[in-house]
């Protein structure tokens, strides 16, 4: 990524600007379901399927770990896309995982998370191909989930499909 192609920054790079989030959890009777409220939304729900004792009700924490890199991307692509006055329509994603569930299992040495994370992004534009490379080289450096991802050692890669709109 050629740092000619990254925006300037949208604050004050010398000063920290702290953002805090809350999120409020419930864990009914000690089960594997989960609530979770996030500010004034309906909230959601973490499981497990039933087969591993949850109730199905719900993505499993690594699933929503994975909905939440693609919702991290598409938010920051929307931010991105907004300063570039970059034109877009649909996107679609396709996430999957590699985990070596011994690490959950108690194996020592063997980590309990992702392995490899890929993802598949079909991205809807009619914007030149220099214009696309300029908005991934902005998403790239600026996705907090893609990030923490990256920064854990984890094999990632996201793959943008282009088609036309």
């Amino acid at each position: 990524m050629s740092d000619s192609n990254l925006l300037e920054p949208t604050v004050d790079p010398d000063k920290k600007v702290v953002s805090y989030r809350n999120v409020v959890c419930q864990n009914p009777a000690g089960g594997a379901r989960t609530t979770v409220a996030v500010r004034d939304t309906p909230g959601f729900v973490i499981d497990e399927p039933t087969e591993r004792g949850g109730t199905n009700m719900g993505p499993t924490p690594v699933e929503s770990v994975m909905g939440g890199l693609c919702g991290c991307d598409a938010a920051i692509t929307h931010m991105v896309a907004d300063l570039l006055e970059f034109e877009y329509g649909d996107v679609d994603y396709v996430c999957d995982a590699e985990i070596d569930v011994r690490g959950s299992r108690g194996v020592k040495g063997v980590r309990p998370y992702f392995e490899k994370v890929t993802v598949t992004k079909t991205f809807r534009t009619n914007e030149t191909a220099e214009r696309v490379e300029k908005l991934k080289a902005n998403v790239e450096q600026r996705c907090p989930v893609s990030n923490l991802i990256r920064d854990a050692g984890v094999d990632l890669h996201i793959e943008w499909v282009i088609e036309p709109m």
